[in-house]
């Protein structure tokens, strides 16, 4: 046998930690390097995540893919430049992912939709 391969079951272990640990998605100024800077420092608006939020499936080219659902009206607590999205794990202080979105102004008491998202994990090639 050549080349290299992996089971599911290992991809969908790290997508699996993410979901049984989040419980905030973050929308942040700048990239988050910490747990601080994603729920505090460069927090623009928050809102409360639950395992069922993320769903895990086949890759769209390999491997597995984490689906994350969008979640709509979020109350801006802080004016802003948005450009980063964070799923934090605040029971244990963790900063699970972070990834870009789509840049904008964001105003302190209005509102902000996050549209469904995705990570996908190749299989090893």
């Amino acid at each position: 046998m050549a080349g290299k391969g992996q089971i599911d079951a290992m991809l969908d272990a790290a997508f699996d930690y993410i979901r049984a640990n989040v419980t905030q998605m973050t929308v942040c100024t700048t990239e988050p390097g910490t747990y601080s800077q994603a729920l505090t420092v460069n927090k623009l608006a928050t809102v409360a995540m639950v395992s069922g939020d993320i769903t895990t499936t086949p890759g769209d080219t390999s491997g597995r893919k984490m689906h994350v659902g969008s979640e709509n009206t979020i109350t801006v607590d802080t004016t802003g430049i948005a450009n980063h999205i964070a799923l934090v794990d605040t029971d244990n202080t963790n900063l699970l992912f972070w990834t870009t979105c789509t840049t904008q102004q964001l105003t302190t008491g209005n509102t902000v939709n996050i549209p469904a998202w995705d990570d996908e994990i190749l299989d090893a090639a």
